[in-house]
């Protein structure tokens, strides 16, 4: 499913003309669809008051059709108007023909009616802005949202219904104005606006939900960034003939672990398992070995040589490079530490001259922190790698903040994927895959779960083993994401999104691939 900013989706709201979807259409579609799903969210609306918060411009007028849809179907509805709407507006002429309770913002003294009707209303439908320039808030309409968010203080059952995006949130980068209201869920219309997907302004948005307004999908089909669905990751899984052996599902070398950090290497091993690998094995220190054996029985080892016990030495290239032409993914980094002989043996496995070709790689973790300490790194780093920093280690990739790289995660991820020509995967909320080619995935889970230590070498490991199975860099990174969120989500269903641990996430790996098996082709 496509991602649009706002100049796309007008664009595309202009192309419907050629296909008899008028403006009046697309908003009489918008409406009904709107309605329609508000109605699976608060279930049986019969005599359940709702107040549609109504604005000036389009996202209004699809309130009032909202309004009318909902009034019919047996809703006690009340609009509240903070601007005149035409008095020719065909849409508000319906509304009146109703009987449904309008009031005026304008002349609503202290919001007193406002208050009247937040005292008896089970849900609000916020229909002020849409995708259209913001100001900042101010007077009247910030007094009544912050009277709207005082009531859902009280009253934390009172569900609040953003339609197309909350009003204040921008639509192309997510930034909200301070007033903008908390929705528990937001129905956006045709297509999802790549401004939902700011991790900072998450519990902003609440569940998404995509209405279908009508929109031709071919009109969408040049735009490059799109949500992950099932239905995307059930035709991307590997295959799995019946005569296949373990060949067949590819071979994954992992470099991991350190005496601080052994369980990394656990969990990554186990999740490239999990994900249908046929064999991994897991090059680590050599003291290491037999505290893994007795976790690890199902890998392979390849002992490395050690700097001190638990840290793995400088020279332990020669290894890699001996041995990793035997293998379908490289995946280094995970838990092997920041240590002098660790970063030297990082640099000379991927950067050292006259040696076999390297595998595709996954860096991930110790192996990207080594990376930022090098000038111009991407110029010695063959193409077929895949980076999964976190945004920490983005901001040391990129020399920034933090809060840079939260701001603009989908244009930073993809601006640098194109220039460094690797596959980029940006962890966090609404995890970002970008591709050198300029394409872009969305991951459209945002888990607290999932921030625990270990869930990144889950998916890590994840990745690796998808890798190792065959799949293309960007196909493996964002089934790798798919896999792992959904697994969260699982969990989080299970045990709820407080003491989740990544290995959790292990045995439920499986499961997630059974499922999309049974998604209809």
């Amino acid at each position: 499913m496509k991602v649009l900013t706002i100049e796309q989706m007008q664009q595309i709201e202009k192309e419907c003309a050629k296909y008899g979807l008028s403006p009046s259409k697309l908003m009489e579609n918008a409406g009904k669809a709107v309605a329609e799903e508000a109605r699976q969210i608060l279930g049986n609306i019969d005599k359940q008051n709702i107040l549609i918060l109504i604005g000036p411009g389009n996202n209004g007028g699809d309130g009032l059709v909202t309004a009318r849809h909902l009034h019919d179907e047996g809703a006690k509805i009340s609009l509240y108007l903070f601007t005149q709407r035409p008095a020719s507006d065909p849409n508000l002429k319906l509304v009146q023909k109703r009987g449904v309770t309008l009031i005026d913002a304008t002349t609503d003294e202290n919001l007193d009616k406002l208050g009247e009707l937040l005292s008896s209303t089970n849900a609000i439908i916020d229909a002020i802005f849409g995708t259209g320039p913001i100001r900042p808030f101010h007077g009247t309409l910030a007094q009544a949202l912050d009277s709207i968010r005082r009531a859902k203080m009280k009253n934390p059952s009172l569900h609040i219904i953003a339609l197309d995006l909350p009003s204040g949130l921008n639509a192309d980068t997510g930034a909200a104005d301070p007033a903008c209201l908390h929705a528990d869920n937001t129905i956006t219309l045709g297509f999802p606006k790549l401004g939902l997907f700011n991790p900072q302004e998450a519990e902003r948005v609440g569940k998404i939900t995509v209405a279908d307004i009508g929109i031709p999908l071919h009109l969408a089909e040049q735009i490059t960034t799109e949500i992950i669905t099932g239905n995307w990751a059930s035709t991307g899984l590997p295959k799995r003939p019946l005569e296949a052996n373990k060949g067949t599902f590819g071979k994954a070398l992992v470099v991991a672990g350190s005496i601080n950090y052994i369980g990394a290497a656990y969990l990554a091993c186990s999740s490239a398992l999990r994900v249908g690998a046929g064999l991994v094995t897991l090059a680590t220190a050599t003291s290491l070995q037999p505290t893994l054996a007795s976790k690890l029985t199902e890998v392979t080892y390849l002992p490395l040589p050690e700097s001190r016990p638990g840290i793995i030495a400088s020279q332990a290239d020669r290894l890699i490079h001996q041995e990793s032409n035997h293998y379908d993914a490289l995946l280094i980094g995970c838990g092997l530490g920041q240590s002098q002989s660790v970063a030297s043996f990082i640099k000379s496995t991927l950067f050292k001259s006259k040696k076999p070709k390297l595998p595709p790689l996954i860096l991930d973790a110790d192996a990207l922190n080594t990376l930022a300490k090098i000038p111009k790194w991407w110029q010695q780093l063959t193409d077929n790698a895949i980076l999964t920093p976190h945004p920490s280690e983005m901001a040391r990739l990129i020399k920034a903040s933090v809060d840079e790289v939260q701001s603009d995660r989908e244009g930073i991820a993809r601006r640098v994927a194109q220039e460094w020509h690797k596959t980029i995967v940006l962890k966090g909320a609404y995890t970002v895959i970008a591709a050198p080619d300029g394409r872009t995935r969305i991951s459209p889970r945002a888990n607290p779960g999932l921030a625990s230590a270990g869930t990144g070498d889950v998916l890590a490991g994840a990745i690796a083993g998808l890798l190792a199975q065959g799949l293309a860099l960007f196909d493996a990174a964002t089934l790798g994401v798919y896999l792992h969120s959904q697994a969260g989500e699982i969990v989080k269903s299970r045990l709820g999104d407080t003491g989740m641990i990544a290995t959790d996430l292990l045995p439920v790996l499986p499961v997630v691939i059974k499922l999309l098996k049974k998604i209809p082709a």
